[in-house]
């Protein structure tokens, strides 16, 4: 009885999980045509604003569903604090695919820096031109286009450690935040992404199951002033996270470190 329950709840983890990025893909799919006539006909404002709101919407509505599961949770209410606050950076740790999903889908006015192949992605490319997201290079392309979309009084999604985390607490941070926080003299708001799971970290094969269930929570961090120097920004910015991740929260240092240290083992172990 025992290995038979466990064989149904692992087909319903894996209808969670893949039914979900079914959803999630079919309403980026279905998107793609209306954000491509939207794109030419509607003001560039306009168009962003519906655009962006649209994802924020379209992300809410996938992440409600997993957590309908019971097999996911998302405590992602921190975030609703900044709704309100305009021109700020928004700089969490990356340790899954879904840090993106889960901080645009509190925010209705938040541009993503996206990788230049995302911005042809089939899935996402139509919509993120449409949300006027910007491309990650040429760097002062990058640079320029984040400080004009401050002038709307927009947040930035930007991830310092550029990729996704393979280091641990973090990786070394990328100098592009500090950057464009020099240029455009705003603020930088870290964020904080705790978790127990690997899933879909650096590396995790899209079709393999994790252990369920998997809890994530976000928190706000430190907000960081305008620096006036980058190089010193950036230490102390990749200073802040590494010390926060490991001492500043019991969840992910008594939780997500021992779980990810369990699941890293047995990982390994697969390989060998």
């Amino acid at each position: 009885m025992r290995a038979g329950s466990r064989a149904l709840l692992d087909c319903y983890d894996f209808l969670v999980l893949y039914l979900g990025l079914i959803l999630l893909g079919t309403m980026c799919l279905a998107w793609t045509p209306a954000a491509l006539i939207l794109h030419l006909l509607l003001p560039r404002h306009r168009g962003q604003a519906l655009g962006r709101y649209v994802i924020m919407a379209a992300f809410r509505f996938y992440l409600f569903i997993l957590g309908l599961s019971h097999r996911c949770s998302f405590d992602l209410e921190a975030l609703d604090a900044l709704r309100d606050h305009s021109s700020l950076i928004i700089a969490p740790n990356h340790p899954c695919l879904l840090d993106a999903v889960m901080i645009i889908s509190r925010l209705p006015n938040v541009a993503c820096v996206l990788k230049s192949e995302l911005m042809n992605n089939v899935f996402l490319g139509a919509g993120a031109r449409l949300a006027r997201y910007i491309r990650n290079e040429p760097v002062r392309d990058m640079v320029r286009l984040a400080g004009r979309d401050f002038d709307g009084g927009s947040h930035l999604l930007l991830f310092p450690e550029g990729t996704r985390t393979t280091a641990s607490p973090v990786n070394p941070f990328k100098s592009s935040i500090g950057l464009i926080a020099l240029h455009a003299q705003v603020p930088v708001q870290t964020v904080l992404i705790e978790t127990d799971s690997l899933y879909l970290g650096k590396g995790w094969s899209l079709f393999r199951k994790p252990p369920m269930p998997m809890h994530y929570r976000v928190r706000l961090g430190r907000r960081f002033d305008p620096p006036q120097q980058t190089r010193r920004f950036m230490v102390e910015l990749e200073y802040y996270f590494a010390h926060e991740l490991v001492h500043g929260s019991a969840f992910y240092a008594t939780g997500s470190l021992s779980v990810s240290t369990d699941q890293a083992s047995g990982s390994a172990s697969q390989s060998l």
